[in-house]
């Protein structure tokens, strides 16, 4: 969304000290430094999560399933982190993962002339996150695919694992953070159920949006959700958006023109008048789309880009545990 006052303007849509590094990347141009800067500072941390002694050695290991041979068992870390965990070899089968980003109007709020490490808005804050992922997942020698979709079905290209593919997609998450889409609306159903039809093999899959679509038939999208789901993929869905603004409707009390970026209508109004109706819509709206992801096994996570990239970081670790 948007928003303009005259009766200004305000245009709808984290805490880490790489703003040198972003400084020095020249904006959002050097994606790759940013995501191994957030992976670094997120294992860093990892000694007061779960993951505790796990930190450095993931990248070479996996968890030990029952009933596995115990040929492979690395016994040193288990003496470390009293966990059962098997070495990778090379020429192991891994993980196949399939990102889609959600590039419509919506994802471009708030409205931004130059990026910040403290100032993301939801499609960069989207990306980077991405781009963190992907990072992990070409230390696990993983397979990647991307698609990026707004109106239309923008980019699509399979999961591979070579260093060129790796390159090639943080070239298109890079374009799409600086892309300036004017009117894009979302009908996010439509592209998941082409994405569905192209990925065969068994993947985990990441949606990135915002969840603002141009139809309100919520039940097209969950359709096109469970549609991924059908090949047995694990779909993890990023609900990204702005905790202040979207969430809290955090704005003065000064006239405002409130523009849906997509559609291109506007309602004038006081903050103050509509915000504990807003604020009550919303976490209802939040929460209906909790419980309907239980519903049908999507797993939800909210991805604030007033926060950090932590809860998309620990998701990716605990499911990927469970992907086996």
């Amino acid at each position: 969304m948007s928003i303009s006052s005259p009766f200004g303007e305000v245009r709808w849509g984290f805490s880490m000290n790489l703003q040198n590094e972003l400084n020095k990347a020249g904006g959002f141009k050097n994606l790759e430094l940013l995501a191994k800067q957030v992976v670094e500072g997120f294992i860093a941390g990892m000694h007061k999560s779960p993951f505790h002694g796990f930190s450095a050695e993931f990248a070479e290991h996996k968890i030990y399933n029952r009933g596995e041979s115990t040929r492979h068992i690395d016994w040193k870390l288990y003496a470390k982190t009293d966990k059962l965990y098997t070495k990778r070899y090379d020429d192991e089968t891994n993980l196949r993962c399939h990102i889609i980003l959600d590039n419509s109007s919506s994802m471009h709020y708030p409205k931004l002339e130059q990026f910040s490490i403290n100032s993301l808005n939801k499609v960069s804050f989207s990306a980077l996150a991405a781009a963190a992922l992907m990072q992990i997942l070409k230390k696990q020698r993983d397979a990647v695919g991307l698609s990026i979709y707004s109106d239309a079905y923008d980019y699509y290209a399979p999961e591979k694992g070579s260093e060129r593919h790796h390159q090639m997609l943080l070239n298109h998450l890079s374009e799409a953070v600086i892309s300036k889409p004017l009117n894009k609306t979302t009908e996010t159903y439509k592209y998941l159920h082409e994405i569905a039809e192209k990925i065969h093999k068994r993947s985990m899959i990441f949606l990135f949006t915002d969840m603002f679509q141009t139809s309100e038939d919520d039940s097209k999208l969950f359709e096109a959700l469970r549609h991924l789901k059908y090949n047995k993929h694990e779909v993890i869905l990023f609900h990204v958006f702005d905790g202040n603004k979207e969430l809290q409707f955090d704005f003065d009390n000064t006239p405002k023109r409130f523009i849906d970026v997509e559609t291109g209508e506007y309602i004038n109004l006081y903050a103050d008048t509509i915000k504990a109706d807003y604020k009550a819509s919303v976490n209802a709206y939040f929460e209906a789309l909790r419980l309907k992801c239980m519903l049908y096994k999507i797993k939800y996570v909210e991805a604030d880009i007033t926060a950090d990239f932590n809860s998309v970081l620990t998701t990716y670790m605990v499911e990927r545990q469970k992907f086996g």
